[in-house]
């Protein structure tokens, strides 16, 4: 409702623009927007949906806001019809002459309510006509909940810290570099920043830098003999008591309390537990919100696992030594205040070669861009 709301707004600052007589063109573009707004899989609405872009594809570059508050909340598809509409009125408008509303696009990208990749095609078209417009623009968005906007703003400073260490000013790029890794999202700048920091002789502090849950409990082995370990259900995973002690593949197995110390959080399963293969292990830990809020658990993993929180299964895959990066898995959930509990399951399969040994994990928990939160308890 928020979404046709701001559109309807909208449509309305567009009738005052284009004049009363653009009643009935306005009412078709709500329209046209709408039917491509139900495009779904498998080609539904698809047929509507190439005649609404017809439409689309005629409007007036002074409806570019419109087009773009179209694509709020809208899915993927839709998305991609509203961007080639958007493209199509803006290389018309072109071949005419015709100028961009830089000022309405301004507008539209300050409003970070706007659908991320809306406002980054709104900035883009900024860039084209007025680069001076969009440096200003870029200078506001160390913050920006638009993962490619920020980027931008952060490679910035990078780029300025860049150049004073090669000036030979290391102090002032020192500065400057710390100033872009905190607002950082991305790996490969977080990373780079950091490397950078080090050879300045200023050395990150990864694990709170990414926010690793490094402390667990672990308890294993169980068996796994030809991966059927994957779908049992063993005890960790029926009721909690860390004074336990259950049959093991190998004999009595109890929980033992773990902290990594590895810079990018991993937990591995072969130093407590013993290097062995065929085998599945579990990881506990409590993490403490102070408020409910959505996150994302992001997961590393080479091996077969399964997430809970709070006793709900989120997801799991029964793969193994596949490739694998850091925030590989996000899986997406709401944390309720005050004590919430994380279990994982690792299960490693029969495979001996050298590179088949690992049996590890990495979690952190961020909101939806990325940045770390915290337990509020240690």
């Amino acid at each position: 409702m928020a979404t046709m709301h701001r559109i309807v707004l909208l449509l309305s600052v567009s009738l005052v623009l284009l004049g009363n007589n653009s009643f009935s063109s306005a009412a078709n573009l709500s329209e046209s927007i709408q039917v491509i707004r139900a495009v779904g899989p498998e080609g539904q609405g698809n047929s509507a949906a190439s005649a609404a872009w017809q439409a689309l594809s005629q409007a007036e570059i002074k409806s570019l806001p419109v087009l773009l508050a179209g694509m709020d909340d809208a899915n993927d598809l839709a998305l991609n019809w509203l961007r080639a509409a958007v493209d199509a009125v803006v290389d018309r408008a072109a071949s005419k002459g015709e100028k961009l509303p830089v000022s309405a696009l301004e507008s539209f990208v300050n409003d970070r309510s706007h659908n991320p990749r809306a406002r980054r095609l709104a900035f883009d078209l900024i860039a084209s006509v007025n680069p001076k417009t969009a440096e200003q623009l870029m200078t506001k968005m160390l913050d920006d909940p638009s993962p490619e906007l920020r980027r931008d703003s952060v490679q910035r400073l990078v780029d300025e810290a860049d150049a004073l260490r090669k000036a030979g000013n290391t102090n002032a790029a020192v500065a400057q570099y710390e100033s872009a890794l905190k607002p950082a999202r991305d790996i490969d700048q977080i990373t780079a920043i950091a490397k950078a920091l080090g050879e300045l002789s200023k050395p990150v502090d990864l694990g709170k830098t990414f926010g690793w849950v490094k402390t667990w409990h672990v308890i294993g082995p169980f068996d796994n003999t030809a991966i059927a370990g994957y779908d049992r259900v063993f005890p960790p995973e029926e009721k909690l008591d860390l004074n336990a002690e259950y049959d093991g593949k190998l004999g009595k197995v109890r929980w033992k309390e773990i902290t990594s110390t590895n810079d990018y959080g991993k937990v591995d399963f072969n130093e407590p537990l013993g290097n062995l293969k065929e085998v599945t292990g579990y990881a506990w830990t409590e993490f403490y919100s102070d408020k409910a809020r959505p996150v994302e658990l992001r997961l590393a993993c080479k091996n077969g696992w399964k997430v809970w929180l709070n006793g709900k299964l989120l997801f799991g895959r029964n793969e193994y030594h596949l490739n694998t990066q850091i925030d590989h898995f996000k899986l997406a959930s709401d944390l309720k205040a005050g004590k919430n509990t994380i279990l994982v399951k690792l299960c490693q399969n029969g495979e001996v070669q050298n590179w088949t040994k690992q049996w590890e994990f990495q979690m952190r928990i961020t909101d939806a861009i990325g940045t770390p939160i915290f337990s509020a308890k240690k």
